[in-house]
């Protein structure tokens, strides 16, 4: 059976102190009687306290933390979404030749909040923000400037994005270009800036092209959701010929609810994605993808944070390139 892990708060319950008392014992702090710092460190030894290195290094003056803070409320969510581990492979390069260390945090909506004011008083380096609704990004910076959004934010937040809406636009030209004429559209959720930028790259390719819009409602980035939109806009409109997909994670559902009901893809529905993630190369067939530099945006992100180079409307923009596969025809 699995033992607890004994924490702070234990440690001062044995020991009869504050939590504070043995949070100073712990760090080294000399201004403690002798008397009551070997209460602690009895307490300690008796129930096998380890302290937190990141921690115990932040509360001695030294060692900076990058905080990455992700707000999405599938359960699994940091373990299936690719886009989550290419930010962290990002963050990785961009410690390099630094003593710097990462500390990642996954919350949902409802307890984002309290877990962001938390951090906002607790940061040393910096932190790097992950689908975080403007509100949020906004009160954070009020009380940490040193922060940076992966996608466009509240306007005083520091932000790296991709090009959304021109990748998204030529995605659309290029299903046009392959003859296509009812392209729909798949997008993601509202409260993320990247998924509405995509949006109005594809609204501003139809109108441009003479095309009609046709746009599900609005989903999220996760696979039942990409799943579920395209069976309801193939049940509206069963004329459609092609798809622009907000995420390669929706783009897979997407291609499973058109095999569900019996169209081929390119040939009757063709699909685009966008992230040019390892899911575009596993699904059949390959998908045509638009590629945004997830790990470059990071490492960019982090060393700014790590060279103090962020201030008040910051904003980095990368550009978008698309990746043809066989699923856009």
């Amino acid at each position: 059976m699995q033992h607890k892990r004994p924490t702070l708060d234990d440690v001062a319950q044995a020991a009869g102190v504050s939590r504070a008392t043995v949070s100073r014992v712990i760090n080294g702090n000399p201004r403690v009687a002798a008397d009551v710092r070997e209460l602690v460190d009895r307490a300690v030894e008796r129930l096998g306290y380890r302290p937190d290195p990141v921690a115990r290094a932040l509360a001695r003056g030294h060692g900076d933390v990058v905080e990455l803070i992700v707000i999405d409320d599938e359960p699994t969510c940091f373990g299936t979404n690719p886009y989550y581990g290419r930010v962290v492979a990002g963050i990785v390069d961009g410690l390099r030749r630094s003593e710097a260390q990462m500390r990642v945090h996954v919350v949902g909506q409802a307890d984002a909040p309290r877990l962001l004011d938390r951090v906002a008083h607790t940061v040393s380096a910096g932190a790097i923000l992950v689908n975080v609704p403007a509100p949020l990004a906004a009160a954070f910076h009020a009380v940490c400037p040193r922060v940076v959004s992966m996608g466009r934010t509240a306007a005083p937040v520091p932000s790296i994005v991709p090009d959304n809406t021109t990748g998204a636009y030529a995605a659309v030209q290029l299903l046009h270009r392959n003859g296509r004429k009812r392209i729909a559209a798949v997008p993601g959720p509202e409260h993320i800036a990247d998924a509405v930028d995509r949006r109005a790259g594809y609204l501003a390719a139809v109108r441009d092209a003479g095309l009609e819009p046709i746009t599900g409602e609005a989903g999220e980035f996760n696979r039942t959701s990409g799943a579920e939109i395209t069976r309801r806009l193939l049940a509206e409109h069963p004329d459609v010929d092609a798809l622009f997909v907000a995420c390669d994670l929706m783009a897979s559902g997407a291609l499973q609810a058109l095999a569900a009901a019996g169209l081929r893809v390119p040939e009757d529905v063709a699909v685009i994605g966008f992230d040019d993630s390892l899911i575009a190369t596993c699904t059949t067939p390959p998908l045509t993808s638009v590629r945004q530099p997830v790990e470059e945006m990071a490492a960019a992100a982090t060393r700014a944070l790590l060279g103090g180079e962020t201030g008040p409307g910051w904003h980095g923009t990368f550009p978008t390139t698309l990746t043809v596969r066989d699923s856009s025809g």
